[in-house]
């Protein structure tokens, strides 16, 4: 799997007062894709949290806005590993209108794997980043 498509519709409560997506919600459902992602992977958040001590925190995104996505737009985020270290993950994220190739907004993600109580940094579990590694470009 070389990448991972999450699918959402935009409701009224995610645009601003002229019906287009508030800039900030696209960070959102870049999250929920990131956890798609993982998920897709064979991997749970909440049991890395609780059988491995380690969450994951966003440490920086660069992000280009291209254009509005709008009321009740059906949209695609695209998630796929950029690269992979032992407690880092950088991933690449677009958004698309759903059957359509121009790109509203684009990101590259940077994840730290932390302890989960210290909040330093920590080593991915060695099957999470063996797993994971197959897929570094």
């Amino acid at each position: 799997m070389n990448a991972s498509i999450f699918s959402l519709r935009i409701y009224y409560e995610d645009t601003d007062s002229g019906g287009v997506v508030y800039y900030a919600n696209y960070l959102k459902y870049m999250e929920r894709a990131r956890t798609e992602w993982l998920r897709s992977l064979g991997f749970e958040q909440d049991r890395l949290i609780e059988e491995e001590g380690v969450i994951f925190a966003v440490r920086s995104v660069n992000i280009d806005y291209n254009a509005p996505a709008r009321f009740n737009d059906q949209l695609e985020v695209v998630t796929s590993l950029h690269k992979v270290g032992r407690a880092s993950l950088s991933l690449q994220q677009e958004i698309r209108r759903q059957g359509e190739e121009q790109l509203l907004c684009g990101a590259t993600v940077r994840i730290a794997s932390l302890d989960a109580q210290q909040f330093r940094p920590k080593p991915m579990p060695d099957r999470l980043y063996q797993t994971v590694k197959k897929y570094d470009k």
